[in-house]
């Protein structure tokens, strides 16, 4: 169905900005998105702290955060949505093999992502430029338009507001669900993740080469039946391959700081 729904909007628009047009008629349009996202992401924040979830003060937090902001200005002179992002990183104690980005700029890491893999800092930008880059070009909303195709979007207005946030006792599972981050991305989507983060981690300095060392850990541990960062973010020889071709161009933006 949610192939169904992609398909229909490249035979009605061509365009990924198209399906975003649908979201805008749908009532999600970038400003109220974004508006929904921060609450929801308050209310996630509020939630773990309040379980001793969050995590502001360890090592991986230090790394986590120091990266974030080195490619928070990087991401913003990238920004072509018309409304200025209020970047927010949350990182959240957890053996948990993941990490996801809601609009607006809204940024969840677990603790389980760096330390499982023992990722380098280069890695961790591979990640987060991975994510940036799918709030900078609005997937979500690109989402959305694809459901309110196929009548997926329905009651639209009440279901991304985060109404339920902590219902179910996890709102961290709930921002990514509710806003539509979290579940897999078209093919075409996460190619242009993959090539922006490359490109915007290059630009803050960080070597494109990890984002190929990242996924190749992230098959190592995807084999082991322990990623689930995997489940939302395909990662196979294509993908890996695809990305290899975009070395060049990445490393070009990359060796001109050096």
């Amino acid at each position: 169905m949610k192939k169904l729904a992609l398909s229909l909007c490249a035979m009605t628009v061509i365009t990924i900005s198209g399906c975003a047009s649908f979201a805008d008629m749908a009532g999600a349009d970038s400003a109220t998105l974004n508006a929904q996202s921060a609450q929801s992401f308050a209310k996630m924040t509020q939630e773990a702290r309040a379980k001793n979830q969050l995590d502001m003060s360890s090592s991986t937090y230090q790394r986590i955060n120091s990266v974030f902001l080195r490619l928070k200005p990087y991401a913003d002179q990238m920004n072509q949505t018309g409304q200025r992002f209020d970047w927010q990183l949350a990182v959240l104690k957890s053996d948990t093999v993941n990490a996801y980005v809601a609009p607006g700029g809204k940024v969840v890491f677990y603790t389980g992502i760096v330390n499982k893999l023992n990722l380098t800092n280069d890695e961790i930008a591979a990640i987060m430029g991975h994510e940036m880059t799918h709030a900078l070009e609005e997937h979500a909303k690109s989402k959305i338009g694809a459901q309110a195709l196929t009548n997926l979007a329905i009651g639209i207005g009440t279901t991304y507001a985060g109404a339920n946030i902590g219902e179910a006792g996890n709102a961290a599972i709930a921002l990514g669900s509710q806003i539509g981050i979290g579940l897999p991305y078209s093919r075409n989507l996460e190619s242009r993740a993959d090539f922006g983060g490359l490109m915007l981690m290059a630009k803050a300095g960080y070597n494109p080469n990890a984002a190929i060392s990242l996924w190749e850990k992230m098959d190592r541990l995807d084999g082991a039946g322990g990623a689930s960062f995997l489940s939302t973010h395909p990662s196979n020889s294509q993908r890996i391959g695809d990305m290899r071709k975009n070395l060049p161009a990445a490393l070009a933006v990359y060796n001109k700081r050096r």
